[in-house]
């Protein structure tokens, strides 16, 4: 609301300093600070509400160091992270941007559902929460909603170059161009990084021109539901979950100032995606989110995030990937919750066919998720925590460098 109240000003009153809020990296600096204002007051004041409502967290015992501390520590904590989103992306950013919609369409949809699960533990003590098929269901939900709107939607476009001959090529010195829907994604370390979805069908004939959304929408149907229920799982201390996020935010915000940048795309060599520069703001805003909750997330935690937040957080990072199209570096950028989620597949496959083959279960790991198999180990929580933190940094590197590494 404010990029459009400022630009009217600015040109309707050419009031001085108001055209400033025209430039994508003044609000996204500015949607960092307003973020970290809002995680710091807003965070306080619902914890000191969640002590009154004895909103807290019930804790299994599954005999892990410090794990009894932690017991009534409030819970819900999310809708600080999911605030400290909202705020400023609707006062900084441009609201008829198709990605913005998406963007603040995702963030409440999985929020919403995040709360429910938790609302029904906390107030209805139901230590199992909502349904599993229901939370797969509204994954599904807005996988499916997500990937028709990129699919179908006219405003989702590439920018194609064009050489004076007529025939397209990567972006070159020719001005000449057309932005143009195609459902085009980045293939990480090849040299012609592109693939266009509708490729996958061509060897299938004529009959399934223009049917490729077959695939594509069950693609960001499993993306959604797979990095929103890794974000999930990696959330069992303090801290995890919203510092890897945070790393994993700033990676996608460089590739959306670059996706969105004419200039920055052409130097580098990569797709140039028109108005996902706007997704900056978004960016920063979840950043910012994120290590505003630290402060209080941060061990020993005075609030935990719940599945209101962890759910969100995957979500919001799974359509992000999809928007700037690099979500087949997904696996390298969220490694830690692929790692965190393939600890408990491994994990519980495994106890069953050696139950099945030796009469008793085996497991691999002294505990799954991962992280709990290190404190089983006798890790320190914060120790274990900082390494995952460098883990998340080193991938994030590697994915950067993706961007000139083929």
């Amino acid at each position: 609301m404010l990029y459009y109240l400022f630009r009217y000003l600015h040109e309707h009153f050419h009031l001085p300093g108001a055209g400033v809020f025209q430039y994508t990296t003044f609000r996204a600096g500015l949607a960092v600070v307003i973020s970290l204002l809002i995680a710091q007051t807003f965070g306080h004041r619902l914890i000191k509400l969640l002590q009154r409502k004895q909103v807290g967290e019930s804790i299994r015992d599954l005999g892990l160091q410090g794990q009894n501390e932690k017991k009534g520590t409030p819970t819900m904590g999310g809708l600080i992270i999911i605030l400290a989103i909202l705020v400023p992306v609707i006062l900084l950013a441009r609201l008829r941007n198709i990605y913005i919609i998406l963007m603040i369409l995702s963030t409440v949809w999985l929020g919403l559902i995040g709360f429910l699960d938790d609302y029904i533990k906390v107030f209805r003590k139901n230590k199992e929460g909502l349904s599993g098929r229901f939370k797969v269901l509204g994954q599904v939900g807005l996988g499916i909603t997500v990937g028709w709107v990129l699919f179908y939607s006219n405003e989702i476009t590439v920018r194609e170059y064009l050489l004076p001959n007529g025939t397209f090529s990567a972006i070159e010195a020719s001005k000449v161009f057309k932005d143009v829907h195609l459902m085009i994604t980045t293939v990480p370390f090849m040299k012609n990084n592109e693939l266009n979805y509708g490729d996958l069908f061509a060897s299938a004939g004529t009959l399934f021109n223009g049917l490729y959304g077959l695939l594509y929408i069950p693609i960001v149907i499993f993306l959604i539901t797979a990095v929103s229920n890794g974000a999930n799982i990696t959330d069992g201390l303090d801290g995890l979950a919203a510092g890897t996020s945070a790393i994993i935010g700033v990676t996608l915000a460089i590739f959306a100032f670059v996706s969105g940048n004419a200039l920055l795309a052409d130097y580098l060599d990569v797709m140039f995606i028109p108005d996902s520069g706007e997704l900056v703001i978004f960016c920063t805003a979840f950043v910012g989110a994120c290590i505003g909750f630290l402060w209080y997330n941060s061990y020993p935690a005075q609030v935990f995030m719940g599945d209101t937040g962890s759910l969100a957080l995957g979500g919001i990072i799974a359509v992000l990937a999809l928007i700037v199209r690099k979500e087949l570096l997904i696996p390298v950028l969220c490694g830690v919750f692929l790692i965190e989620n393939l600890s408990v597949i491994v994990q519980v496959s495994y106890f069953k066919y050696t139950r099945k083959k030796y009469g008793e279960g085996r497991r691999l790991l002294r505990m799954s998720p991962l992280h709990h198999h290190y404190q089983k180990l006798g890790y320190h929580e914060s120790k274990i925590v900082s390494r995952f933190w460098i883990v998340g940094i080193m991938l994030a590197v590697i994915t950067l460098v993706t961007l000139k590494l083929r």
